[in-house]
């Protein structure tokens, strides 16, 4: 059977957030996350379905990409388990990456994220691709007890969503974050097993917020965004929500926790060493130039 590269529209993306799941497992190669489609969520189920791609053949799903780039430069892509190494599978992701035409990644500049060990790898380095900037993927194992994070933390729901967003919004410049994307990102299906914590200072101030993903019981959970409003940097509350998320995880029955940052940003890597996360080896995207 041939292999089809597709649109999954809002109604199939239920399908590609349900394979995501079953592919993650401790141990695996840093892949795309259920938790990363629950973030693009904050634009919309539209928007997400139209950043979705899938790969299939026979009628199962072998692969998956998000475009995490308005200008669709950027695609994150993983594979089930047992095609890392599937030759028709990744000579046709090659195809479809490098062919402007076949509306995956636009001409010129483009990066492609996929997970080490994947023979897609190898053929884009084959192809000309290039190591792009080196990120660092850092993990909390879950199966000891997590301490407490020292501070007031809060699950928002529905009626808090503007603390979460504005503590989201200040945190990252330019961040375009408002409540109406937190409601949208809500109510995407990925949430049904994530959390918005917010952490507060002694004088009630909402001083820092984290986002995490579950995949599912005994699966990895992921944290996607962490901020720490400028304000009240320097007073650890970076560490403590961090603590906090990964507490959050563990409730919701992730056997790990997992987070990554671009590798220059030593602050941020230094924040989740301090929450007991172990820093592993940088990761890379791969790129082409023109």
């Amino acid at each position: 059977m041939a292999i089809v590269l597709g649109k999954p529209g809002v109604d199939g993306l239920g399908e590609a957030v349900g394979v995501l799941r079953e592919w993650q497992y401790d141990g695996a190669p840093w892949q795309l996350h259920p938790g990363d489609l629950g973030w693009f969520w904050r634009f919309g189920a539209e928007a997400t379905a139209a950043a979705v791609r899938t790969w299939s053949r026979d009628g199962r799903i072998l692969a998956v990409g998000m475009l995490d780039d308005p200008e669709s430069r950027l695609l994150r892509l993983t594979l089930a388990p047992d095609v890392q190494r599937d030759e028709e599978l990744a000579r046709q992701l090659v195809e479809d990456v490098t062919e402007p035409e076949r509306g995956v990644l636009a001409e010129g500049r483009a990066c492609v994220e996929v997970p080490r060990g994947a023979l897609v790898r190898d053929l884009l380095f084959e192809d000309g691709w290039n190591d792009g900037e080196p990120w660092t993927p850092l993990r909390r194992d879950l199966t000891e007890p997590v301490q407490d994070p020292g501070v007031r933390i809060e699950v928002i729901g529905p009626k808090q969503a503007s603390v979460w967003s504005a503590v989201q919004r200040a945190s990252f410049d330019g961040s375009t974050f408002t409540d109406k994307r937190w409601h949208a990102m809500a109510a995407g299906s990925p949430y049904a097993d994530a959390r918005c914590l917010v952490a507060y200072d002694d004088q009630g101030n909402a001083v820092a917020s984290v986002a995490v993903w579950s995949a599912g019981h005994g699966k990895p959970g992921l944290l996607e965004p962490m901020g720490v409003h400028p304000e009240h940097r320097g007073h650890g509350y970076g560490t403590a929500i961090t603590v906090a998320a990964a507490a959050a995880l563990q409730e919701l029955g992730s056997s790990s926790a997992n987070v990554y940052t671009p590798s220059s940003n030593v602050g941020a890597v230094a924040t989740y060493k301090s929450a007991g996360f172990q820093q592993l080896p940088a990761i890379r995207d791969q790129c082409r130039d023109t």
